[in-house]
């Protein structure tokens, strides 16, 4: 076999292939074999028809096209192999002679990854927020958790913000109570903006047992979007009631004894959040900078796949399982269709560019991912998934999608040393150092490259 590799330009070649006939014999005997399986001729058995016989009933042309079938993948692996090529998705082949005991030539035109120049990014310079708890934020911390223990009581009055009414509601379009329209016993919080617009301002000042009329439009069901005439009844109202912030609080509600005590673990959890967020924040404008520094040529073909993928995926899985349509989506964002379609070529550009360009830095970086730092992943995975380890492991297994997870944990590393060569400082001025942050780093580059709320065996292979 003979190939030659023409560049059409930075991110996609042409593969010329010509191939001598007898190397296509084992392909020419397994297409008499698998003719022999599928036909019968009278006066053989089956599977033991001679070559002559099914070329001359069947034609020597049908046994062609199985052999050249069955031997194309085989011959574009060796040429790829052979153009130290790193090919993306598959290739269009076009037979360009096929001559019965002489030659099989082909071309085939596939995407490759460009070649690309990383320069030094030790200059990078960025500026995140500087992990600062006050005493406010832990105020609200704790109110939060007070709020966890409130109780109710039933009251003889009319219903005022924060109250747990009980309601019946009925909905009326154009005069006609709709059969999903009807409901009762309700609990509804005056002030959660949990059921329909319209509805706090009704119930307020309302007693148990009597009832009030709104319009307001419907968010789902048989009537969905159209203006409702609801009647709601009240026929209990209870009050919150808040414990007291004190020492027997504290001890109610955690397993501190003094409400001190308890605030100063507020204290402590919130300055890890901050820094967890303050580590996210440095990895992604890292990321912005060095993705600014590489130009990267892109694959046509890849971007389009790469934006039809993300369509898709939030069509059919994320939308689909809050029983919206992407015209309903684009209305609740307040978007057209042209502005939706230009960020998802845009947000589809930077996925494509991270991977080239930390894939390249893998290389260049001689990183390696252990089996240790493999499982781990893939448990964060399978928790963001909602799926438990043992079913996203058999997922990724049966998809063939092991090296993509591996992948994902190697580009991990390689923006952590992006990072840690990077010089990050706080809105103070202070110099931060971010100390064994790949978990972060992980999840900034599926963000970035659009993986994490993708199942397993949804991404394509880049």
């Amino acid at each position: 076999m003979k190939s030659a590799v023409e560049t059409l330009n930075p991110t996609r070649v042409r593969l010329t292939v010509e191939v001598p006939f007898e190397e296509l014999k084992p392909s020419l005997d397994a297409a008499y074999k698998k003719i022999n399986q599928q036909v019968t001729v009278k006066g053989f058995r089956q599977g033991k028809i001679p070559a002559r016989v099914i070329d001359q009933r069947f034609g020597r042309g049908a046994v062609l096209e199985e052999a050249v079938n069955d031997a194309l993948p085989k011959f574009y692996t060796e040429a790829v192999n052979e153009g130290e090529l790193n090919v993306l998705g598959q290739p269009e082949v076009d037979i360009t002679e096929l001559k019965d005991g002489e030659l099989l030539a082909f071309t085939a035109e596939v995407d490759i990854r460009p070649a690309l120049e990383i320069p030094d990014y030790s200059g990078i310079e960025v500026e995140v927020d500087a992990v600062e708890v006050s005493d406010e934020d832990i105020d609200k911390s704790v109110e939060q958790l007070r709020e966890r223990f409130a109780t109710t009581a039933p009251v003889e009055r009319a219903a005022q913000d924060g109250d747990v009414l009980t309601l019946n509601l009925e909905a009326k379009v154009d005069g006609e109570v709709l059969e999903d329209g009807v409901a009762e016993g309700v609990t509804y919080t005056v002030g959660s903006g949990e059921l329909l617009d319209g509805i706090d301002e009704a119930v307020k000042g309302v007693e148990a047992g009597n009832s009030a009329t709104f319009t307001s439009e419907l968010k789902g069901g048989s009537a969905e979007g159209k203006e409702a005439e609801v009647k709601v009844e009240v026929t209990e109202v209870k009050s919150r009631e808040l414990p007291e912030l004190d020492d027997d609080f504290a001890q109610l509600a955690s397993k501190f004894d003094t409400l001190e005590e308890l605030r100063e673990d507020s204290r402590k959890r919130l300055a890890q959040m901050k820094k967890y967020d303050q580590a996210t924040q440095a990895q992604e404008k890292v990321l912005d900078e060095l993705l600014k520094l590489v130009e990267v040529p892109m694959p046509e073909k890849l971007l389009a796949d790469e934006i039809e993928t993300r369509k898709h995926n939030l069509v059919n899985h994320q939308l689909g399982q809050m029983g919206l349509d992407l015209a309903k989506y684009l209305e609740i964002q307040g978007k057209s269709e042209e502005e939706f379609d230009a960020e998802t070529k845009e947000q589809a550009e930077k996925g494509i560019k991270t991977q080239f360009i930390l894939d390249e830095l893998v290389n260049k970086e001689k990183l390696n991912v252990s089996q240790e730092e493999l499982t781990e992943h893939l448990m964060r995975r399978a928790q963001s998934s909602g799926m438990s380890p043992d079913q996203f492991a058999q997922a990724v297994v049966e998809g063939g999608q092991v090296p993509m997870l591996v992948g994902e944990v190697a580009r991990g590393k390689a923006l952590a040393v992006v990072v840690e060569a990077a010089t990050v400082k706080d809105s103070n001025g202070e110099v931060i150092d971010l100390d064994d942050e790949d978990e972060t780093a992980e999840t900034v580059v599926a963000e970035a490259e659009g993986t994490e709320a993708e199942s397993a065996d949804e991404k394509p292979e880049v």
